[in-house]
């Protein structure tokens, strides 16, 4: 007998400490053939959804699927997402959460398990997130001396941010 995964339990455990504290919960899910979003908002294949109580409807966290159903653009939409999709669950207000690793194959498509529910023989192969370079600095750029080395402050209002620790 295969051991179930953690992963749902764990997406779980952070929904609820998420609205137990006031936050609001966001998953990051990995988009492909087998999940069903609305394709308008996917960006780089990836899609950033608020799975708050406020924002979802019938919301229920499976141990291979989420469902619910929320508005976009003021449409209301079924969702449904594999939780083997789900990248990261994060709190909007402070960017804690946990992040997790999505298995795809050399075509860059989600790895999918056999139907026999055996594990494939080959070892996954790893896909780095795509990263570009930042050009540097100019020199000329006019900087108090005190602003050196110091994090630029959060912005208000703005898209979240989540902090991946290794």
């Amino acid at each position: 007998m295969s051991e179930t995964s953690t992963k749902p339990y764990l997406l779980r455990a952070l929904y609820e400490w998420c609205t137990d504290n006031g936050y609001t919960p966001y998953i990051v899910v990995v988009v492909d053939a087998s999940t069903r979003v609305p394709a308008e908002f996917v960006k780089n294949g990836e899609i950033v959804l608020n799975i708050s109580f406020e924002a979802t409807g019938n919301l229920k966290i499976d141990n291979d699927f989420i469902h619910f159903k929320a508005r976009f653009g003021g449409v209301a939409r079924e969702i449904e997402v594999p939780v083997s999709n789900v990248s990261a669950i994060y709190a909007r207000e402070n960017g804690q959460g946990m992040a997790f690793e999505v298995q795809r194959d050399e075509d860059g498509q989600r790895k999918k398990k056999p139907r026999g529910g055996e594990p494939t023989k080959t070892p996954p192969k790893k896909i780095s997130p795509l990263l570009s370079a930042v050009p540097p600095a100019s020199a000329d750029q006019d900087k108090a001396p005190d602003d050196d080395n110091q994090p630029d402050p959060p912005g208000k209002g703005g898209r979240p941010r989540l902090t991946r620790i290794k």
